[in-house]
């Protein structure tokens, strides 16, 4: 009878522990690994040596996974409070990740007051917007998505909405080792997709860089030296590999500017009017031009910069000479400068796919 009994309740806690394992079977093995691969963005030579080394956060370092991860958020509606926009919808790759529109668009319909800047090269940069707010590219990357006039959503939503979706967990998790997904992983992603968006592969590189002087037409060669003598042109975009020296300054375009430009940021009356210079990498792609998009052409600004510069206006910085009656240029002198112009353009980067939206 004992016997019966002890076999009885042995049967009992096997069938338990049986119904147990059932219920509350062994995770399966997570089927990635987080094993990122480093990458370093590549770009010639003389680039190092006139600029030195593109700098990395220590804690946001260049991976294949999170490069990736970035592109596919750059082109991300979801992030957006319509979701109907992304970062792509005002940084387009065939204007050079510019925006063809005087001003961007948000998701309530309304515009913004500065024209959407050019993202070339920003991996040399330290201060980005036109007014210089941010000192990094992952803090460039975290205003649209909360600024009320572009893309007008709240980080908690939109990291809901990743979390949620099927796809971006694992994403994240390849990139960054985790599934919880939050604002400063989204950020660093995008800085990080948006690093390797560098163009030094133009006509004008084969000629300058590489002293292939063959590559330059008679009036592409008169335009170059218009932009570093007459023009002095080089005085703000220097020819330093980048075309511009990433200083902030007036160059004369009112006598009462209606945007105090730096001065919003740092509260200088010294810095009214002042804006970031621009790369004039893919300009001719890049239009409209100035902060306020007030110039359509190229033509308008070569104009601009012969003529109407305002001499009067405060804080004209001192690499804009006082022109008098102007620079003077005459109508081939212009053309010229403009058809150098044109040789900054990089087509490779304007249609690389690498910097497309991805398929999936």
């Amino acid at each position: 009878m004992k016997k019966t009994l002890i076999l009885v309740g042995l049967a009992t806690i096997f069938v338990a522990i049986h119904a147990c394992r059932k219920e509350n079977p062994a995770p399966p093995p997570d089927p990635l690994v987080y094993d990122p691969t480093y990458i370093s963005v590549e770009y010639p030579a003389y680039v190092k040596a006139y600029i030195g080394d593109m700098q990395h956060p220590s804690d946001n370092l260049l991976t294949e996974q999170g490069v990736a991860l970035g592109r596919k958020l750059f082109y991300e509606k979801m992030l957006s409070n319509t979701q109907t926009i992304s970062c792509a919808s005002c940084h387009k790759q065939e204007n050079a990740f510019d925006d063809p529109r005087p001003f961007s668009e948000g998701t309530n319909g309304t515009f913004g007051d500065r024209n959407a800047m050019a993202i070339v090269n920003l991996g040399f940069e330290n201060r980005f917007f036109w007014d210089g707010r941010r000192n990094t590219l992952e803090g460039q990357a975290h205003d649209p998505v909360t600024n009320p006039i572009e893309m007008a959503n709240t980080w908690p939503e939109v990291v809901s909405r990743l979390q949620n979706s099927p796809a971006y967990p694992d994403l994240f998790f390849l990139a960054f080792g985790t599934r919880t997904i939050d604002s400063n992983l989204v950020v660093k992603a995008i800085a990080q997709f948006e690093r390797t968006l560098v163009s030094f592969n133009s006509k004008f590189d084969t000629y300058y860089h590489k002293g292939d002087t063959t590559v330059f037409t008679q009036q592409e060669k008169n335009g170059f030296e218009i932009f570093i003598g007459k023009g002095m042109c080089n005085n703000c975009h220097a020819m330093n590999s980048l075309l511009t020296d990433r200083d902030f300054r007036n160059n004369g375009l009112d006598v009462n500017p209606a945007d105090d430009g730096l001065q919003k940021f740092t509260g200088n009356a010294s810095d009214r009017g002042k804006f970031k210079v621009p790369t004039l990498r893919n300009i001719e792609a890049s239009a409209p031009y100035m902060h306020d998009s007030r110039f359509a052409t190229l033509e308008e600004v070569v104009n601009f910069y012969s003529s109407g510069v305002i001499q009067s206006s405060p804080n004209l910085d001192v690499h804009m000479p006082d022109f008098g009656s102007g620079l003077n240029l005459t109508n081939q002198e212009k053309a010229d400068l403009i058809a150098f112009l044109k040789t900054l353009t990089d087509n490779e980067f304007l249609t690389n796919p690498k910097f497309s939206a991805p398929n999936n």
